[in-house]
C-alpha cells in the first residue's frame, strides 16, 4: 500500500503545546506514518498510507479542537 502527503491549515494553534497536541494524536492513529504540525505557520503536513483520505485526516485534527482545512 502507498502513502499519501496531506497539506492541511490548522486555525487556532497559539503555541507549541498546541502543536504537541495535534501531533501526538496523529501519531497515535493507525495509518499515520509521519507528521509536521506547526503553529507559527497554522500548517500541517501528514503522511499517511493509503488508507485513510483527507476527509479522515481532517477529522482527525478537528477532533483536537482547532479549526482545520485541507
Amino acid at each position: 500500500m502507498g502513502e499519501v502527503t496531506h497539506e492541511l491549515n490548522i486555525t487556532g494553534m497559539t503555541c507549541g503545546g498546541c502543536s504537541g497536541r495535534v501531533l501526538r494524536v496523529l501519531e497515535s492513529t493507525p495509518g499515520v506514518v509521519s507528521a509536521k504540525i506547526s503553529h507559527e505557520t497554522d500548517s500541517g503536513v501528514i503522511v499517511t498510507t493509503e488508507a485513510l483520505t483527507t476527509d479522515d485526516v481532517v477529522a482527525i485534527v478537528s477532533s483536537t479542537g482547532f479549526g482545520v482545512t485541507a
